[in-house]
């Protein structure tokens, strides 16, 4: 694709409130990395003008294609998972039911968040150490601030449109576009207005408690087993992730939970839940911070009556708890014009949380774009092989949830 550098663009939106992480692709620093380590200039433009400076606790599970870039692209070599030896499932008497022996390794956003800082702009942190200039690497540049308006192509140079966080318009064009601003991404509903991200019925309450805050008996349960509980239009999961700073001490880590409840979109329950404590209605995400204290409350109940002592007594003791409205959408095309502005993780598909495939997914889609640039595969190849993943995951955890949520034997 390319014989000399490129200049390349990255349109990337993670979920940011004001220096608070919530969660979000990482597939623009993902791609960003990739790219660079190949010779390429590399800009990324990103929308909040807020660096992240500490986080509320976002767990991810490391799939294989994360495991695989971090081995090929991470010159930390930082420690950054823990490892959960088996899945389980318990019944409200917290008896376990059932039993899969599976290591997974666990992590967090913000651990991932810097180490990926580390390695394409060398931005200094507590969770790692910067890895010095690899020999024959680009220019890493990051905007903050910068909120993409539009696209154009014209048979030359694709460009990007947008306004900084001044007001003050502009545009930037570059020889290969990475359109990675999130499952509501702007810039694909500029090119696909009529794909739609819909809500499909149900939310996340989630939330971390400090390992060492959990009720005692909490701990005994789900140990460092990723644990499940499955009940009336609901189900639960909790898994041991990083702690502050990523530290992997014991008593250090964070206990993080995902908590599935259903909720019609047209109910006054769905609305009033969405609604933050400053009055704002919010499509997608309640941030950390701006729950209502009369919700928390409801729901604080709600988890002593129907969820296993060892889940609601660790689902009260959270102080940042934060909402996530579970959502489809995913793109029939990954690349446009001629191959010069491509989408890419999120953007391409926002998969349900159920398969945890959000990282693995930028993972995938940047190791083969890699393979495209150096004359591996062609484009071609490339967009069929991504929407492949695509598809074949979003099916996967519509499956799931759809099982979990409305079909269980307990409905």
């Amino acid at each position: 694709m390319a014989r000399k550098p490129m200049n390349v663009v990255i349109v990337w939106e993670p979920h940011h409130e004001k220096k608070t992480c919530v969660g979000g692709s990482l597939s623009g620093l993902i791609h960003g990395i990739v790219l660079k380590r190949l010779g390429h200039n590399v800009r990324i433009l990103e929308r909040s003008p807020y660096p992240l400076l500490h986080d509320q606790g976002a767990g991810i599970v490391a799939m294989d294609p994360v495991q695989e870039f971090l081995r090929n692209y991470d010159l930390t070599q930082r420690p950054y998972a823990v490892t959960s030896p088996m899945l389980q499932w318990i019944n409200m008497q917290e008896e376990v039911v059932n039993t899969m022996e599976m290591a997974l390794k666990l992590t967090s956003w913000d651990l991932l968040y810097f180490i990926l800082r580390a390695n394409f702009d060398h931005v200094k942190s507590n969770y790692c150490e910067v890895p010095g200039v690899s020999e024959g690497e680009g220019k890493a540049t990051y905007d903050y601030g910068y909120t993409a308006t539009d696209v154009s192509y014209d048979g030359g140079l694709p460009c990007v449109y947008f306004q900084d966080q001044d007001g003050k318009e502009g545009s930037t064009a570059a020889d290969l576009i990475v359109v990675s601003d999130g499952a509501s991404s702007t810039i694909r509903k500029i090119i696909m207005p009529d794909l739609e991200r819909k809500y499909v019925g149900y939310v996340a309450w989630r939330g971390t408690v400090l390992e060492d805050e959990a009720p005692t008996h909490s701990r005994d349960v789900f140990k460092e087993n990723l644990t499940y509980f499955q009940g009336k239009g609901s189900h639960i999961l909790l898994y041991v992730i990083p702690g502050k700073n990523g530290t992997l001490e014991p008593g250090k880590r964070l206990l993080n939970f995902v908590w599935y409840c259903n909720y019609p979109e047209d109910s006054e329950e769905f609305q009033d839940l969405m609604t933050d404590n400053q009055g704002q209605r919010h499509r997608i995400t309640l941030p950390p911070g701006k729950m209502r204290p009369e919700v928390w409350t409801k729901q604080k109940a709600h988890a002593k009556e129907i969820l296993p002592a060892a889940f609601a007594d660790l689902f009260v003791k959270a102080s940042q708890p934060f909402i996530q409205a579970i959502t489809d959408v995913i793109s029939p095309r990954a690349a446009f014009f001629d191959g010069q502005l491509l989408l890419v993780g999120d953007a391409l598909a926002g998969f349900r949380p159920h398969v945890a495939s959000s990282a693995a997914q930028a993972a995938f889609d940047a190791q083969l774009l890699a393979k495209v640039v150096k004359g591996e595969l062609t484009m071609e190849d490339w967009e069929k092989q991504v929407l492949d993943f695509a598809q074949r995951t979003s099916q996967q955890g519509i499956a799931m949830g759809t099982k979990n949520q409305f079909q269980s034997r307990l409905q």
